[in-house]
């Protein structure tokens, strides 16, 4: 029997997870400009956790949820978001208490039973922030202008910030009712998904993908046309911070979030790279959400962005970061005798903090070099028996193909020397 990885996950292999180490450096530097500290919380959580927050009518928990009862009967489901498990958190540990304002990031896996396509899968992973603590438009553009530098820094500057409001549960139930109107008048014309939501949840039908739905839809009732006072001079203050930023916008009054929880600002960043699924990351405001888990009223902001939608756009790049990461040196011995040698050289480079592999299987020396350019090292360190009782060794420039002898005592630094001329 031959064993695949599971239908809708994907592994990353050695030349590929140097990128990924990359973009995971930049959001972690990057988030640490703003002043938001790393969260890790745990890749499964009670299901109720997610029903109270994501909702009980969206396609997360109805359909794409991985739950199973443990052996106490309590019923998990592998977190299909990073939202939820941070403000649980907020509240367990009271990070509330140490300061009225938190700003937190998180990287990690996430769940959900979909169709498998470009870029998504059913173990994904994403990177996220959130702030807690304040109701103002500028922590909105905070969060915004964090995303937006992340994406600058990696070189994606193809992306486009897309921007509504969902009102809030004043404003929110007439849109709702008016709404519901709206669809029932079109209802059969509907598809299946979109004719129970129109019952149960209508701003969901705007989460459709269904190009004859999203048509009839040019007609509804338009939210933005609908907010109350605070949601309308909220919405006007986050575009006017924005621009004072030169932050560029698309106005969408179709963009609503997948999830029950978001309030007044929604946004998403798109990519034209990435075809119909364009969406590299969504976000908003959930003013009720820690409210809604038990504690004090807490507004919040925040944003989840795709890891793998943005591997394929910095594909282009994985050629040349691999080149630049590819290991240092090699040591090659001319005889298995001289194997003794080897070891003490490889940890003098290694400590000197150079990228050293050495081969353990005492190979030919022909073997070992068909090796070192496989592998595609700079430079390699050759020893034999003649030249280490001199305490010097040969340094192979694996470019230029000339060498030369050195003593051991100056490899690290001459190593070190030909990487800076092949860089």
């Amino acid at each position: 029997m031959k064993f695949k990885a599971p239908k809708g996950t994907n592994d990353i292999l050695p030349a590929r997870s140097g990128l990924w180490q990359q973009v995971e450096h930049t959001i972690r530097e990057t988030a640490a400009l703003y002043g938001y500290g790393e969260i890790r919380t745990p890749a499964f959580e009670s299901v109720e956790l997610f029903k109270r927050s994501v909702g009980e009518e969206t396609d997360i928990v109805n359909k794409e949820m991985y739950t199973f009862s443990d052996r106490a009967g309590r019923v998990m489901a592998l977190r299909p978001e990073g939202t939820a498990p941070v403000v649980r958190a907020y509240l367990q540990h009271r990070i509330g208490s140490v300061a009225s304002e938190t700003r937190l990031f998180y990287l990690g896996p996430m769940f959900r039973y979909e169709r498998p396509q470009k870029g998504r899968y059913r173990q994904f992973n994403q990177f996220g922030v959130e702030f807690l603590g304040s109701e103002f438009p500028e922590a909105d553009v905070e969060v915004i202008s964090l995303i937006c530098t992340i994406y600058d820094r990696l070189g994606l500057s193809d992306t486009h910030l897309k921007l509504n409001s969902v009102g809030c549960p004043k404003c929110r139930p007439a849109y709702h009712d008016s709404l519901a109107a709206h669809l029932n008048e079109i209802a059969a014309r509907l598809c299946a998904d979109c004719a129970s939501r129109a019952v149960k949840n209508p701003l969901r039908v705007f989460d459709c993908k269904n190009s004859g739905c999203r048509e009839m839809l040019n007609d509804a009732p338009r939210i933005i046309e609908a907010l109350c006072s605070g949601c309308s001079t909220h919405y006007h203050d986050v575009k006017s911070l924005l621009d004072t930023l030169a932050i560029p916008f698309i106005e969408d009054a179709g963009l609503v979030r997948g999830l029950d929880y978001y309030t007044r600002t929604a946004f998403e960043i798109i990519h034209g790279d990435l075809g119909a699924q364009d969406a590299v990351g969504g976000g908003g405001r959930y003013d009720g959400l820690v409210q809604e888990f038990g504690g004090p009223v807490v507004p919040a902001v925040g944003y989840a962005g795709g890891m793998e939608r943005l591997i394929i756009l910095l594909s282009q790049k994985i050629a040349e970061f691999a080149k630049d990461t590819r290991a240092a040196c090699y040591i090659a011995t001319a005889s298995p005798d001289d194997w003794a040698m080897v070891l003490p050289v490889a940890h003098a480079l290694r400590q000197a903090g150079i990228e050293t592999i050495t081969d353990n299987r005492r190979r030919s020396m022909k073997s070992q070099m068909k090796t070192a350019g496989k592998l595609g090292v700079r430079a390699v360190v050759i020893l034999g028996l003649e030249e280490c009782e001199t305490g010097t060794c040969i340094l192979r420039n694996m470019i230029s193909k000339s060498q030369q002898t050195v003593r051991l005592e100056d490899l690290h630094r001459l190593v070190r020397t030909v990487m800076e001329d092949l860089a």
